[in-house]
């Protein structure tokens, strides 16, 4: 890891102080910054791949609820869980991404999925048994935008690799909905809707790795409104073995299966 991270900034694997003061900031904040966490070369080298593999990412766009659903003729007209929202990208999936790319030395070191686990409070995380979606660009281009959600997955793992000039901002609330008591805040939603409550904003500079509750915290990036994009990379973990991207995700996100 010395190879790739900030070691001296941000010890992963040999200081239990960093280890509990990054678990600490994740559980009172919902989210974990970490600034210049990847070393310059090794940014410079993944924004150059970034680059390259531009030209190859599957672009779409799609209509969805704050809960990810298709909007439904079965909920109220007004109903903040039903209100249809929009996302489209560009990605580029994993096995695109060559076999010698420093993002899959980092997604694959033992050193740093045990931080991630030991900062999580989780046993054990996994890899995706397809060979699309564990480690993934993400290209936000001039227009393009997150709608506001939450996410399926309990946890997200980010590496902002460019910003855009101007727009494509990440915005949060750290509450929203509980997950395991299948109780949605729709009053809260329905008062962010309509701008009435604040929302926190992030900024990150490239290098920047981020860790986000995004099961249970409402959040979206705004549209990119300059001409440079937004670039972003998620590793893409699971709470259990060979679990696969539904086909569904797959086709939406990646234009194929496999």
């Amino acid at each position: 890891m010395k190879n790739i991270v900030d070691t001296k900034l941000h010890p992963i694997s040999t200081s239990i102080d960093y280890i509990n003061d990054c678990k600490k900031k994740l559980e009172s904040n919902s989210i974990l910054k970490l600034d210049n966490f990847l070393l310059p070369n090794i940014l410079q080298d993944i924004q150059n791949e970034a680059n390259l593999l531009h030209t190859k990412a599957y672009y779409c766009s799609q209509k969805h609820t704050i809960l990810l659903n298709k909007k439904s003729d079965s909920f109220e007209v007004n109903d903040p869980c039903n209100i249809e929202l929009k996302s489209d990208k560009g990605c580029v999936p994993h096995d695109l991404i060559p076999k010698k790319s420093e993002l899959r030395k980092l997604y694959e070191s033992t050193e740093f999925v045990r931080f991630i686990e030991n900062v999580l409070g989780i046993n054990k995380i996994y890899p995706y048994k397809d060979t699309l979606s564990s480690i993934n660009y993400n290209y936000y281009e001039k227009g393009q935008e997150l709608g506001w959600h939450f996410d399926n997955a309990s946890f997200a793992v980010t590496l902002m690799i460019q910003s855009s000039d101007s727009g494509g901002v990440f915005q949060y609330v750290s509450k929203g909905r509980d997950f395991d008591r299948n109780i949605v805040d729709k009053d809260l939603i329905s008062s962010i809707f309509n701008g009435s409550y604040p929302v926190n904003k992030l900024s990150a500079n490239p290098g920047t790795l981020i860790l986000f509750y995004g099961r249970n915290y409402l959040h979206r990036v705004t549209p990119v409104t300059s001409k440079k994009c937004r670039i972003l990379v998620t590793l893409n973990y699971n709470l259990e073995e060979g679990v696969e991207l539904s086909e569904n995700a797959r086709l939406t996100f990646f234009g194929r299966l496999k």
